[in-house]
């Protein structure tokens, strides 16, 4: 499983660069458009809004990949580290429990005929692309959470 969500988290590395390398591009052009040339990009809002949803799920993926999701650990410092243990095992499996839900939620939500035909005003693209970010990015925390699980659950033996 460690194996499966290393290669995940470098294919997320990947697209992040890619993503927020485009953004910066296009917010820039955007920028020079509006103010050097007076002819502003109409569509250029509506992309950067899109890569930024794509980023910030990317984003928050790794987060739970390396673990550096803000948390408030005082419970934690004051109990044994078998207590400890349980504990954390125990915030993992609702982790997964809440992501399964999101996930079913939002793919639901995503073939929904009200989102399936529906297309962004200034590019005319079918939403469901740039919608498709939540249920890829939360798949994505689902297998890292599920790996990290096997982790606690291994140093225990």
């Amino acid at each position: 499983m460690k194996a499966i969500s290393n290669g995940i988290s470098y294919i997320e590395k990947i697209l992040s660069m890619i993503l927020m390398f485009s953004m910066a591009v296009i917010v820039t052009l955007a920028v020079g458009f509006r103010y050097i040339l007076n002819s502003p990009l109409s569509w250029a809002g509506e992309v950067s809004i899109f890569l930024l949803i794509w980023i910030s799920f990317i984003g928050g993926s790794l987060g739970l990949k390396y673990k550096s999701q803000a948390s408030v650990t005082i419970l934690l410092e004051y109990v044994s580290s078998k207590v400890k243990r349980i504990i954390l095992i125990l915030g993992h499996m609702i982790m997964l429990v809440f992501l399964v839900l999101l996930i079913y939620y939002s793919v639901s939500w995503i073939l929904s005929p009200s989102v399936a035909y529906q297309k962004s005003t200034a590019m005319l693209i079918p939403m469901w692309i740039p919608y498709s970010a939540v249920p890829l990015g939360l798949s994505f925390a689902g297998i890292h959470v599920l790996s990290n699980l096997f982790e606690l659950v291994k140093e225990g033996k």
